[in-house]
Parts: structure tokens; sequence; C-alpha cells
């Protein structure tokens, strides 16, 4: 499927994982549909995910894991059925309106002279995001900043933004009253300075640890859209995993993961979103995730 697909703003959309069919609707909100080449993957991951225990949001909000370690894997679509089979005694499934994946649309913003991405390009290990993430199962949006300090601690703050347009063209207009002194207090930069530069969109299944300790996100069927350039471009053959605690505390997964080989590797969707769709950037950083992009999808 041509990825013009994925981003078709008016386009009669169905999102189906077997017996997680969000809808079938004309809608402004475009979720990524999964090439029918995956369709037994993704067959096989609903499976599995019908043996985890379910776990709802108001319960997820005792792992909230505002100040955090992340720890980052890719992985082949393959690979995420077996690994969640393993996984499934020791975890619960986030589950809303008996859904087990959510849906989600993030607006990237940066300044003209894409300064968040070429900190990240050029190795800086404190640095900053700054998104209007869009959470279409919830219908809430937020704006949110995210700080990496150089000890690997992820820090995220948020305030809600409503009446913010989901839009690229418009969003940072729409934006309300207290995000410029939100922006300027809790980061290096200035609302007035900020460009949206990338979107992406991409389905997630949330997992919980039995002792509430950690939350485990996993991506799937990534989508980027270029605001600047108007390229797109799709991971869909890969999953990316990312565990999220306080420390070094007891992870089931990890453990998992070590045990299977698997070794994590840093991966935003920000930077790799924008080096896969402007080339005009310096990408050298990223050259040997984009290769290894390149191999899995081969491979795939």
């Amino acid at each position: 499927m041509h990825i013009a697909q994925f981003f078709n703003y008016h386009a009669v959309i169905i999102v189906h994982i077997k017996n997680n069919i969000i809808a079938l609707k004309r809608s402004k909100y475009i979720i990524p549909m999964y090439n029918r080449e995956h369709e037994k993957e993704f067959t096989a991951i609903s499976d599995v995910l019908q043996q985890f225990d379910p776990i709802g949001l108001d319960q997820m909000k005792e792992v909230k894991l505002m100040n955090r370690i992340d720890t980052k894997y890719v992985i082949p679509l393959s690979q995420l059925a077996p690994l969640l089979q393993i996984a499934a005694p020791d975890y619960f499934v986030q589950c809303t309106d008996g859904k087990r994946t959510a849906a989600y649309h993030t607006i990237y913003l940066d300044t003209t002279d894409h300064r968040m991405y070429n900190l990240h390009q050029a190795g800086r290990q404190v640095r900053q995001k700054i998104r209007i993430r869009e959470y279409l199962d919830t219908h809430t949006i937020f704006l949110e900043i995210k700080k990496k300090n150089n000890h690997g601690r992820t820090k995220k703050k948020r305030i809600e933004a409503p009446q913010c347009s989901v839009e690229a063209t418009d969003c940072i207009q729409t934006l309300p009253e207290e995000a410029a002194p939100f922006i300027e207090a809790k980061s290096w930069f200035k609302l007035n300075a900020l460009r949206p530069h990338v979107e992406n969109r991409f389905n997630r299944i949330t997992l919980v640890n039995r002792a509430f300790t950690e939350r485990l996100t996993i991506d799937l069927g990534v989508a980027f859209h270029n605001t600047e350039t108007g390229r797109d471009a799709n991971i869909e053959h890969l999953v990316i995993i990312e565990l999220k605690r306080d420390g070094a505390t007891y992870s089931p997964m990890y453990n998992l993961l070590v045990r299977l080989h698997i070794h994590p590797g840093g991966f935003s969707k920000y930077c790799i979103g924008c080096a896969l769709t402007n080339p005009e950037l310096r990408r050298n950083n990223f050259k040997e995730k984009l290769h290894r992009i390149e191999r899995m999808k081969r491979q795939a």
C-alpha cells in the first residue's frame, strides 16, 4: 500500500487487528492501515493479546513514571507474537472500551533550523522534544515536553490542549494561552520560534508488570509525514518496544529480552521520521539505524 493512503485526510478508513475494529467511517483522523502482507502477523498478535489480563486507565494511573529510565528495542514485526506469548503471565494489557491497542497521532515541533533534531544528531545527551500528541481513543490532546538528562532519565511535562487543531497547518495557533509560558518555563525554547516539522501515526500496545513498577509500550504500524517536504515514509515492518521504569527495578521483559539476545538501542521516532523524509538534514549519527531499518525491511 502506498504511503499516501496513510495521510489522506478525507479517506474512508478501517483499522482492523482481528477483534479490534476501530471504525469504518469518513474521518479526518487517519490511523495506519496495515499492509495485507502483514495480516498473518497482526492476527497472531491479536490472538496472543487475548491471553493477557486487562487493566483499565484508572489503574494505569498508578504507573505514570513521569521521571523514568527508558530503554528502547527495535525488532521485526514477526518476532512480536512469540515474545508476547512468553511475557503474558507477567503482564497486564491496557484495555480501553474493549480495545487492546490504542491509536496515536503526534505533531513534533522544532525550530526552523531543526535545533532539536540537530542536537540529537550530533550526539547531545541532554536534549528535549516538544510535541502535540492526540490520543484518539480517549479524545484527548496534550502539549508535551520530554527532557532527557545525561544519566539517561526522561522527564515528561504536559498540559491539556483540548481545543488544539490536529492539523499541522494551524496546530500552534490553536494551542491554549498557557502554552507559551509553559514552553518557556519547561524548555529551552519559545513557542513563537517553533514550527511543525513531522507527524507520525501509529497503534500502541501498553503492558504493565504485575508489580506496577514498569510500563512497556509497543508501537506498530508507524507512519511519518513531513510537513516541510511533503514526503511520507513508514516502518510498518518493525516494532518499537520501550521499557519505562523508575531506576533499576526488576523487569520480567528486560530479563526475557536479554535471554533472547535482543539488545537495546536508542530510537527516536521524531529523528528517524525526519531522517527518512527530509534529505537535506545531516544524518551521520543515524546512518547505522537507517541501514538496519532497510536490512530488516528486506528480510521481512
